[in-house]
């Protein structure tokens, strides 16, 4: 009996200290999410049990995990529209875990016009033009309507692989993914009756700047949703509230928030996005390239983060597809020479980002880590190389062309370890990085 005391005392006593560490609140934690180790202090004790976390509840003080401010949208940048009141933010993809963005981590853009505060007794969706019945439904009316709850992912044409990203928040934070509940276009334009010669639709929202985006008619009717609903909940205020448009695989801006009118025409509007940014002279950025192409990207290890120990680890990351499901991810950790098949964790869904993962032994060397996705259309993600050629660009216009005059910035973006075990970006630099919303 005696010969177990002091092994228990010692459990006593690092059990002690242990709980004087909780108690007290450090000084400061790291966090890797931005373009730069931000040190971010953990909140003081908070009252778990307390009426405001049972009625909604909170995450842990030491969660600290915030979206990433970013762009000219910041209030100490001089302001270029009326009134932009909020500015943009970028998922914190690193600090993420699964498949489905927390709805307060998931990315928002630049709000020119401020967001919209809109009562839901008081709004309502119009359907109109070249229709046989123009109606107009409440929420109540929507709500009592057929629905579906869908997963998938949204991405901004901003999103682009670059040699200044310093991670993977950097490159790649203009996405997120999300549950989406609401009733399918295709039941309220049956409900309107869509006449002969119809071939798109206008949607247009309900914030300051009106905006407006054409969506093909054909893909209005096959997977478009009318969306009053995200990861279980209503959506909230930054995401469209009460109604959104939800265009999967298109580009982000196509999923009009706030939405509160739908008319039915007979070919496209240009309405100020398309006839600014998104109309060029070349044929492959014009309307027939809306769905995103294969993507994927390592999100750990990846820029900014180290390796603490040689040995065991796991390359993860997530591969997402405009056409349809993800059927293969490869991993490579030589920079390309060669690639190893990636496990698909969780379920596979169409046009929904999907969680891979591979098993992998660090030696210590320099290694390059990288991904790439093949979809079920066939289509393979390409390498900065091969992007550039199809475009017949240098690697200098490549990055000094702005994004969405581009097309959709698909190319592969490889990590580098060091051999201190510090990740950084493995796109070799260039002169000029011009970014839609720098």
């Amino acid at each position: 009996m005696s010969g177990t005391h002091p092994s228990r005392r010692r459990f006593l006593k690092k059990g002690a200290v242990a709980a004087g560490l909780v108690a007290a609140p450090p000084a400061a934690l790291e966090l890797t999410g931005g373009s730069s180790t931000v040190a971010a202090q953990v909140p003081a004790v908070a009252d778990n049990n307390a009426i405001e976390s049972v009625l909604y509840g909170r995450r842990s003080r030491f969660v600290t995990t915030t979206r990433e401010i970013e762009g000219r949208s910041h209030y100490q940048v001089p302001r270029i529209r009326p009134n932009p009141q909020r500015p943009s933010a970028k998922t914190p993809l690193a600090e993420l875990t699964g498949t489905i963005t927390p709805t307060s981590l998931h990315f928002t853009t630049q709000h020119y016009y401020g967001i919209p505060d809109i009562n839901p007794a008081e709004h309502t969706l119009m359907v109109e033009g070249m229709v046989d019945r123009p109606l107009v439904f409440t929420m109540d009316e929507l709500h009592r309507l057929p629905f579906v709850s869908r997963v998938h992912f949204l991405e901004c044409v901003g999103n682009r692989p670059s040699p200044r990203g310093a991670t993977v928040t950097a490159t790649h934070g203009r996405m997120g993914c999300s549950e989406w509940t609401g009733v399918p276009l295709s039941v309220l334009l049956a409900e309107a009756g869509v006449r002969g010669g119809a071939s798109w639709i206008i949607a247009e929202a309900a914030d300051g700047g009106r905006h407006t985006k054409s969506v093909p008619l054909a893909k209005a009717l096959d997977d478009v949703l009318v969306a009053y609903g995200q990861n279980g909940e209503p959506v909230r205020p930054d995401h469209g509230y009460p109604l959104r448009l939800l265009v999967p695989g298109f580009e982000g801006i196509y999923n009009v928030k706030w939405l509160k009118r739908i008319k039915v025409v007979d070919q496209p509007y240009l309405s100020f996005q398309e006839h600014s940014r998104f109309l060029t002279p070349d044929p492959k950025t014009q309307r027939d390239s809306y769905d995103f192409g294969p993507n994927s990207v390592i999100t750990r290890p990846s820029g900014d983060q180290r390796l603490e120990a040689h040995g065991a680890h796991v390359i993860s990351g997530l591969a997402w597809s405009g056409s349809g499901k993800v059927s293969r991810v490869e991993v490579s950790t030589d920079g390309g020479a060669t690639y190893q098949e990636a496990e698909l964790v969780g379920p596979v869904l169409s046009k929904a980002h999907t969680r891979f993962c591979l098993p992998w032994r660090w030696n210590g060397d320099e290694a390059v880590l990288q991904s790439r996705c093949l979809d079920e259309r066939g289509q393979l993600q390409p390498t900065e190389a091969e992007y550039a050629q199809y475009w017949g660009l240098t690697r200098g216009q490549l990055y000094g062309t702005i994004q969405s005059q581009l097309g959709h910035c698909n190319w592969i973006q490889p990590w580098k370890v060091g051999s201190d075990g510090k990740v950084t970006n493995g796109l070799e630099p260039v002169d000029v990085v011009v970014d839609v919303h720098a």
